[in-house]
């Protein structure tokens, strides 16, 4: 289910192309990517070429070529493939695509996949539009684009591609363990169009079908709600220890303090006993998308 893709269009003529320029706040991520700058600047150079040169063998502007090589754009895969076959570095430039690949997407939400990558249990309640995880890459793109202030369209894109990264969630193995509650209102709105809407709901009965994963729906009509302060995230690791947070309580901020964990656990397990059951939400979810 995981989506590559960081929005770099490629051009033949000697224009610069929108792209993903380096957060300098991010100094992990910052200092890969000068790193791997530097090393295509050292195979040019051995290999006798001028940026315009590699540039114009490559089909990318000179511009571009020199911020790559400064450290201040992250180039993508194919740029990588493609600056090993010009510069004969027999594999050794394309080896560095995974070293991008860990700093391409934003320093919170790396930290964010990280935490996901070690969890043997995830617990989400959700109240005004799909989890994340559970997100198709144009519902997502129509959130995206509804932000305001307006992302840029390559700043759209590039958080699309992250939240789609991090759906190779559902194919760790062992599989961890998913349980997700999703407000009614939340499979009725129609964010991004009525069709954007119905692909999302077929979305949310196929990744219900996983053996790991729960999905529930909590209908309007409910006189008691535990989670009406706001949406929770709850982690949980193979030691026993969890990392949780909640728009409703300690401010939104993360907390791993077994009392505060306990907080979350209680409300989340309430939310998750005042919901539709998985049989009787996947019911409502297929009678949903009947009527959209």
């Amino acid at each position: 289910m995981s989506v590559v893709g960081d929005g770099t269009e490629r051009e033949d003529a000697g224009v610069d192309e929108p792209g993903w320029e380096v957060d300098p706040d991010d100094e992990p991520g910052a200092a890969v990517v000068a790193a791997v700058g530097r090393q295509i600047k050292a195979w040019r150079e051995a290999a006798g070429m001028r940026a315009a040169e590699f540039g114009t063998a490559m089909g990318y502007s000179e511009d571009l070529i020199y911020k790559v090589e400064g450290g201040r754009r992250i180039p993508r895969p194919e740029f990588m493939d493609g600056a090993d076959g010009v510069l004969g570095a027999a594999g050794k430039l394309a080896a560095m695509k995974a070293d991008i690949a860990e700093v391409r997407y934003p320093k919170k939400i790396r930290e964010l996949a990280k935490l996901e990558a070690a969890a043997v249990e995830l617990l989400t309640y959700s109240n005004n539009s799909v989890e994340g995880l559970l997100q198709t890459s144009e519902y997502a793109r129509a959130l995206f684009a509804m932000r305001q202030p307006a992302y840029p369209q390559e700043e759209i894109e590039r958080a699309v591609a992250a939240r789609m990264a991090r759906q190779a969630i559902f194919e760790r193995s062992p599989a961890p363990t998913l349980g997700f509650v999703l407000e009614e209102v939340a499979l009725r709105r129609p964010l991004g169009g009525r069709m954007v809407l119905r692909r999302q709901l077929a979305h949310l009965l196929v990744v219900g079908e996983l053996r790991n994963v729960t999905i529930q729906v909590m209908p309007m009509d409910r006189e008691e709600h535990a989670g009406i302060d706001g949406g929770i995230q709850l982690l949980k690791f193979k030691d026993g220890t969890a990392v949780g947070r909640s728009d409703g309580a300690f401010g939104g901020r993360p907390v791993s303090d077994p009392k505060q964990i306990w907080i979350l656990e209680s409300r989340t397990s309430m939310v998750r006993a005042q919901a539709l059951n998985p049989w009787e939400s996947r019911a409502f979810i297929e009678q949903v998308l009947g009527e959209t």
